[in-house]
């Protein structure tokens, strides 16, 4: 058995003496929402400006020299740290096959 049900929803018209209510906590949870929002703005175009006057600075300041052995020195570091790390790697592997070889035999 099938029962159909009909709703009817009139519209309300909407004229100069129409109103609505709200709640005291309602409105006072929309005016701390609209003042965070405006506060993170000001604080956002604040640290914009910030930015500008540094990226500003920057760009009068002198390039900075950088001398071949420095950066010979940065590279060796670069490479010898690279090499450690295999090194550790590689110890980390020897370790982990001991161990597996281990739990195998038991």
């Amino acid at each position: 058995m099938l029962i159909k049900i009909r709703c009817y929803v009139m519209a309300k018209e909407l004229n100069e003496e129409s109103g609505f209510r709200i709640s005291i906590k309602t409105l006072i949870g929309i005016a701390v929402g609209i003042t965070t929002v405006v506060s993170f703005w000001f604080a956002f175009q604040a640290q914009l400006d910030s930015m500008r006057d540094d990226i500003e600075e920057a760009k009068t300041l002198p390039a900075p020299n950088i001398s071949r052995t420095e950066y010979e020195l940065k590279d060796e570091l670069v490479r010898s740290t690279i090499l450690n790390t295999q090194e550790d790697v590689s110890e980390i592997k020897e370790d982990l096959k001991a161990i597996e070889k281990h739990l195998r035999g038991k």
